[in-house]
């Protein structure tokens, strides 16, 4: 069977560990590195999360390579530990990070390195902030054309958002990085909003991993409590939704998701700041004439997605050992 060598940009995150236990647990997938962005909590924290995460998943083998601090050219605006804890990771008091991250390589010239070594072979899967991307890019733009793909988690585009009316919180934590990377000349697929506020993972499921013991189940099961307090308070359900993991399933089974290929731009300034804006090819105003098009996920069979985050979590990372 052959593989497909991701590299998973990222801010953990609750959301973000599921998806890592998933990629893991998929023989489909080679993660090749976890390069890490502020977002959900400063990049100091979401740096030794990964490492944690990986320890929990036993792939402390996998390397993890730090990145942007902040965005592009505006204030951040600091840790969500309403939603995710105050560690980032559910207050669960996972172990320490069993290793030192080298902070003196940076994550946007790793994923060059990466690009320029493996031309055509390497797909990034950014599900966090758009900044590490988008300093790839400046400091190499030729990259846009050595990427097999960019699966990227973030935007609303007929949907409204969740840090604004109008704004999702990846694109919304740094709009012009997010504009920079979804109007390069690389394959991007945007799985927003639209597609995982339906995947929405409630007590019942939640409840179901219990009984797997596995250490992807058990993280999920075990990080998921403050996740699920955050979506009672602000809208009475008692669950989570699964926004990250929409990537990987793309990878996995991409035929449980609708796209369509549109025009995306990001709104960087006002009320609207973090808004994807989405048009069909094809229309005449300058803003749009050289925009390339985007597979933007807009339907999804949310169903067949839980089972199938549900059964990779059933699956011991790196072993034929599958439970449930």
């Amino acid at each position: 069977m052959s593989t497909r060598s991701i590299v998973i940009d990222t801010d953990p995150g609750i959301d973000d560990a599921m998806a890592i236990a998933v990629a893991l647990a998929s023989p489909e997938l080679d993660v090749v590195a976890l390069t890490t962005t502020f977002g959900n909590h400063h990049v100091e924290v979401t740096t030794a999360n990964a490492v944690r995460i990986l320890d929990v998943l036993g792939r402390p083998d996998i390397p993890v390579v730090a990145g942007a601090p902040r965005p592009l050219t505006r204030e951040g605006h600091g840790p969500a530990t309403s939603v995710h804890g105050q560690d980032g990771l559910g207050d669960v008091d996972l172990p320490p990070p069993s290793r030192e991250v080298d902070t003196a390589r940076h994550a946007a010239s790793h994923i060059v390195d990466l690009l320029r070594s493996r031309p055509g072979e390497i797909t990034l899967v950014p599900i966090g902030p758009l900044t590490n991307l988008a300093l790839a890019l400046r400091l190499d733009p030729g990259i846009a054309e050595l990427a097999a793909g960019v699966v990227v988690m973030g935007g609303a585009v007929r949907s409204p958002g969740n840090v604004t009316p109008v704004a999702e919180a990846n694109i919304w934590n740094d709009p012009e990085a997010a504009d920079i990377v979804l109007g390069a000349a690389w394959p991007v697929t945007l799985l927003g909003l639209d597609v995982t506020r339906h995947l929405a993972a409630d007590r019942t499921w939640l409840d179901s991993l219990a009984p797997i013991d596995t250490p992807g189940a058990r993280l999920v099961a075990d990080t998921a409590p403050v996740y699920v307090d955050f979506h009672l308070a602000t809208e009475g359900f008692d669950g989570i939704h699964c926004h990250d993991v929409a990537t990987i399933v793309h990878l996995l089974a991409p035929e449980l998701l609708h796209t369509e290929p549109l025009a995306v731009r990001v709104v960087t300034g006002g009320l609207a700041a973090g808004q994807t804006v989405a048009n069909a090819p094809g229309h005449l105003d300058p803003s749009w004439v050289d925009r390339p098009p985007v597979d933007v996920a807009l339907g999804v069979d949310a169903t067949e997605v839980l089972e199938l985050v549900r059964d990779r979590l059933g699956r011991v990372p790196g072993t034929d050992d599958h439970r449930q």
